[in-house]
């Protein structure tokens, strides 16, 4: 038997074994099909960048992924020594493939057809090749500094003290010492790199003032702009309930704003608010019927200013369509935690361009900038000599949305400190965060979603105020308003979907407990009154967006048999809206959600249950994800708490060639 043959019979007993996917194996198939004298090795690489692929990761990376297969592929010891033995090593691998069409070696330019690509020791399928040196060409362009005449200094720095105005000094003796103990302002850091450049990263934690920061840039940037018209302001975010939150979370700062500034002179308004806020799929006019967006480079958007929220969840490909379409005057501003969970797609977009900004890395220029424009001095420890990159990128350090046993327990999971993390759990005096028994099954998380924990509330309360519904129908939006913020102070967070701990047996276990304890009627069909939903689907004609959460009630004055008909209540900020259930078929039941679903949403308690036994997706950064989320307490249920020290030691690893493109092109 051929040495081809042989192969492609390891590949197939690998994928009956569910080692592989049947994508793997028929891509490798294809290869073969396309240079039948392609070297054996070359077609398992092939079979291999697909199937990493699938698991999200850009490229590999050879010698890491051939030092990291059994972690990053849980397959057997056996079938990892056997692929290790079968690639050449990385310092050969060139060598060894370049004679075959099937792949180009270190190409200078994106504009080739072959199916795979090698570049610096990384293997791409060539799509994902294209997006990462597009994405690096563009992000490399954008970071090139502005002409120093392009920015009136002394304008923007009257704006930038009205903005960002100085708490009020003590007076006598302590003024010295207040004005030495002062924070330094990175929110302010923040407005004034943008100045600077064509793309900013503004990076940090839940509540450290993402879009605080975003709302003081958009009026900064207005009351600079030297043109008739005002800037051409688009808002958007991954999801419609994301970019929703953006539009809220600007209004609401500008509005704080115009009582703080007294307006100036203007052929516009600095403080107007920026048009509606949408989804990057629908800015960019992305159809699932189409091959191409409506707006690229041939096409570009109607925009001078673009800012991104929850930048964290855009994956490689969207990122790629969305800097092709951007004009190249237009500033792009990304907004989002680096620490958090990454796409659900290819690619790791936010983190690979946020590596280091912990450091800060700002050079003489970037220091002297700070100090001529904003005031600012920087701390020396953050000083450095960042890749241009570092010099538009701003860390934003203080959370003002939680501290305490709540802050401390992120910290310690982001910093890797699994022993700290255990203790917080397990002796939180103040009972903010804590740690459930051992439980073989679910009736302690069933108890807990109904009762609580200490003074932190579970769903009861929520469906004890259902029960109380009013008769009288002019009494029924503050009642279903009052329902609605009830029933989002709590969630719980599961980190699977599948199997006895997985959103759909919690969603069922809660559910059933409600049923129990008199709470919710046996239901008799998909839809009942206190079912709550998540939408899966945007949909702009009924103004419902993917991640919106409501509840299913009766409206006022409708029947309460089994005909009724029932309606989904949503609230945004103080305004009730409702949806004919039977318009929404892309629903789920919502009492629990995947950690990966709850991004972007806070809750005053939240309670994540674990598996009961590990698994890859227990990393560092669902774990911060979900801890994150809780306003005010946090609890955990793990039938093992000690992968509570898995987790924490498990990062999220994504190959990616993303940071080794723009490093090597900044050198």
């Amino acid at each position: 038997m051929s040495e081809h043959a042989l192969l492609l019979q390891r590949l197939r007993a690998w994928r009956e074994a569910g080692h592989l996917r049947a994508l793997d194996l028929a891509f490798a198939r294809l290869l073969h099909t396309l240079d039948p004298a392609a070297p054996a090795s070359l077609l398992l690489a092939g079979a291999l960048a697909a199937h990493f692929e699938g698991r999200r990761h850009s490229c590999v990376k050879l010698d890491e992924l051939l030092d990291e297969l059994p972690v990053l592929s849980g397959w057997p010891p056996e079938m990892t020594d056997e692929v290790r033995g079968l690639l050449p090593p990385t310092a050969e691998a060139a060598t060894a493939w370049s004679a075959s069409p099937l792949i180009e070696i270190a190409p200078s330019h994106t504009a080739g057809s072959t199916p795979l690509v090698w570049c610096d020791g990384r293997l791409y399928l060539r799509r994902y090749w294209h997006c990462e040196s597009a994405v690096a060409a563009q992000v490399r362009a954008r970071t090139a500094p502005a002409p120093a005449d392009d920015v009136d200094a002394a304008a923007a720095r009257l704006w930038l003290d009205r903005l960002f105005p100085p708490p009020a000094a003590p007076r006598g003796r302590a003024a010295k010492a207040a004005a030495a103990d002062a924070p330094f302002d990175w929110q302010k850091l923040a407005c004034v790199l943008a100045l600077r450049g064509r793309l900013l990263l503004v990076t940090g934690g839940p509540g450290t003032g993402k879009t605080f920061t975003a709302a003081r840039l958009l009026v900064l940037l207005q009351a600079l702009h030297r043109g008739p018209q005002p800037l051409r302001v688009a808002l958007a975010a991954p999801t419609g309930k994301a970019a929703a939150r953006l539009r809220q979370s600007i209004d609401a700062a500008l509005q704080t704003l115009r009582t703080a500034i007294d307006r100036e002179v203007f052929g516009h308004d600095p403080l107007a608010a920026p048009g509606p806020a949408r989804t990057l799929h629908a800015l960019l006019g992305v159809r699932p019927d189409a091959r191409r967006p409506q707006h690229d480079a041939a096409r570009p958007l109607d925009v001078d200013l673009l800012f991104v929220d929850e930048a964290s969840m855009v994956n490689l490909e969207m990122m790629a369509l969305l800097l092709d379409a951007l004009p190249p005057r237009a500033r792009l501003v990304l907004l989002g935690d680096k620490d958090q969970l990454e796409s659900v797609e290819t690619g790791a977009v936010l983190g690979d361009l946020c590596e280091g900004a912990d450091a800060g890395g700002y050079d003489d220029a970037s220091v002297q900038w700070l100090s001529a424009v904003g005031g600012l001095t920087l701390p020396p420890e953050f000083r450095g000599a960042g890749a241009p990159l570092a010099q538009q990128t701003a860390m934003l350090r203080t959370s003002r949305r939680f501290g305490g046993a709540i802050g401390a327990l992120a910290q310690a999971v982001n910093r890797g400190d699994a022993a700290a993390a255990r203790r917080l759990l397990a002796d939180d005096a103040g009972r903010v965060v804590a740690t459930l028994a051992e439980a073989p099954d679910l009736r302690r998380v069933q108890h807990l979603a109904l009762a609580g924990r200490d003074r932190h509330d579970g769903y009861g309360r929520c469906f004890r105020l259902l029960a109380d519904r009013p008769d009288d129908p002019a009494a029924f939006d503050d009642w279903a308003r009052n329902l609605l913020r009830t029933f989002v102070s709590f969630r719980v967070l599961c980190a699977v979907r599948e199997g006895p701990q997985g959103v759909q047996a919690v969603n069922a276990a809660i559910e059933q407990a409600l049923v129990e304890a008199g709470l919710l009627k046996t239901r008799r069909g998909e839809w009942y009154e206190g079912r709550p939903v998540m939408v899966t689907r945007n949909d702009a004609a009924l103004g419902i967006f993917n991640g919106d959460i409501g509840l299913v009630l009766r409206p006022p004055g409708s029947g309460a048999g089994e005909g009724a008909a029932l309606r989904v209540y949503l609230l945004d900020g103080e305004v009730l809206r409702s949806v004919s259930a039977g318009r929404l078929p892309d629903v789920e039941t919502a009492f629990a959600l995947t950690v990966h679903k709850s991004q972007g949403s806070e809750f005053a308690h939240v309670l994540l249950v674990l598996p009961a036994d590990d698994s890859p997706v227990l990393t560092r950064e669902l774990l911060y994800t979900a801890i994150t989320r809780a306003r005010e307490a946090f609890t955990l249920a793990a039938p093992q708490p000690a992968l509570v020290d898995a987790a924490v030691q498990r990062l999220t690893r994504r190959h990616s060639g993303l940071r080794a493109l723009l490093d090597r092109a900044s050198s």
